[in-house]
């Protein structure tokens, strides 16, 4: 796991409400749609962004992150590992001011540069899991 119990912690609750899902899609058996709807749950606004464009959680989808037309504060990745890297230089351009890869989403490389371009960085981990770990105070 990358990102200590600090930065989720600040993370899901000081950096903004906004999250763009990518790889978010109607598609329930997909863990971003459950993970999509805890976030919600939990207050989140969450953006789908995949290449159909889809409407997902009564929310617009986008096909890119650059197609966003507003900010976005926490950047969400659903996608293989090897197509992570270019997303987070991509939250970076966006002004994001973090990036979240999933459950067995790894590139190490990318985490560093996107710690080095001053974004919080989480990886290998999912907040569907670590809301409810680290429980009360995350509100």
């Amino acid at each position: 796991m990358y990102g200590d119990d600090a930065t989720v912690r600040r993370i899901l609750t000081e950096l903004g409400d906004t999250w763009a899902v990518v790889g978010l899609s109607s598609n329930r058996r997909r863990a971003a749609y459950g993970v999509a709807d805890v976030l919600q749950r939990f207050g989140k606004r969450v953006v789908p962004v995949h290449p159909k464009a889809e409407t997902v959680h009564g929310e617009r989808g986008y096909a890119s992150l650059a197609d966003i037309p507003f900010d976005v504060d926490v950047v969400d990745v659903f996608v293989n590992s090897a197509l992570a890297g270019p997303i987070a230089g991509e939250a970076v351009t966006k002004g994001a001011e973090a990036v979240w890869f999933q459950l067995g989403v790894v590139d190490e490389a990318a985490f560093e540069r996107t710690r080095a371009a001053g974004l919080e960085m989480v990886m290998d981990r999912c907040p569907a899991i670590e809301i409810p770990r680290l429980g009360q105070g995350l509100r």
